[in-house]
């Protein structure tokens, strides 16, 4: 079964489609089959994978619709070396037109299920609001990753979000539960960094993962050449940051499993 998260933050600027494509990327180089799902109508994952998103004849809006299959949408990210499910600005429109569709919250979910098992995961950026599009991805996922960067606003909009996916689990997706809290564009010498950080390991405990995505020149560069940092630049702190994120995912996944093995028995 595929492992499928939402990687969602009501905050802009925070980094969640630098964390879907790198993360991603990352994945594959621990020989994962991974699915990046671009929800966002700016299309920038679609882009920082090295699909152009002004030639999509096809894209997520024609699926989320009913007019595409899923299968037939599907692009190869030569760079990043995953499938990606592309958008583009036509995504807005679908947002005004799943108003008045049946199932509107669960269109994503029912799209995705041609290909459950074809993947070890599905990565779904998310639009930097909650909007219809946002609750088809936590609909469709079995868990949150929350990237945030350390600072007392973002903490208060984490409060909101939390809020929202206790709705969600109540109301349309009982399975769903916050995968993790990633620490970006972090700087351990800025005293409000380490006090935000204590914050979040008091309340989230082993939810928030150990490894910190630092601000890095070359990680910023990437999106602009089509890639993730992993290829653009293997050796740069941001490339050895998201790796050590794939395995603390990696390393948790296989502690869960080990730990539902008895219970199951």
């Amino acid at each position: 079964m595929s492992k499928i998260y939402a990687i969602t933050n009501q905050k802009g600027g925070v980094g969640k489609t630098t964390t879907c494509v790198n993360l991603a990327a990352s994945l594959v180089a621990t020989k994962k089959k991974v699915l990046l799902v671009d929800l966002d109508p700016q299309g920038n994952a679609t882009m920082g994978s090295g699909i152009d998103k002004n030639e999509l004849e096809e894209s997520i809006y024609d699926v989320l619709l009913g007019e595409s299959k899923l299968l037939d949408v599907i692009q190869y990210s030569e760079s990043g070396g995953y499938d990606v499910l592309p958008a583009n600005s036509d995504l807005t429109a679908a947002e005004v037109k799943l108003l008045s569709i049946d199932e509107k919250e669960q269109r994503l979910k029912i799209a995705l299920k041609p290909v459950i098992g074809r993947y070890d995961y599905v990565l779904i950026d998310c639009p930097p609001s909650l909007n219809m599009l946002t609750v088809n991805a936590l609909t469709a996922c079995q868990g949150v990753i929350i990237p945030m960067q350390c600072e007392y606003y973002a903490l208060e909009g984490l409060s909101a979000l939390v809020e929202t996916i206790n709705q969600i689990t109540e109301v349309l997706n009982p399975e769903l539960v916050i995968e993790g809290i990633l620490r970006t564009m972090h700087d351990p010498r800025n005293s409000l960094t380490v006090d935000v950080s204590a914050q979040l390991t008091e309340y989230f405990g082993e939810k928030l993962y150990r490894t910190c995505i630092p601000r890095n020149v070359r990680l910023a560069e990437a999106p602009s050449f089509g890639q993730p940092v992993l290829a653009y630049d293997n050796q740069s702190k941001g490339a050895i940051a998201y790796l050590a994120l794939a395995g603390e995912m990696l390393r948790r996944n296989e502690a869960h499993q080990k730990q539902a093995v008895p219970q199951a028995q």
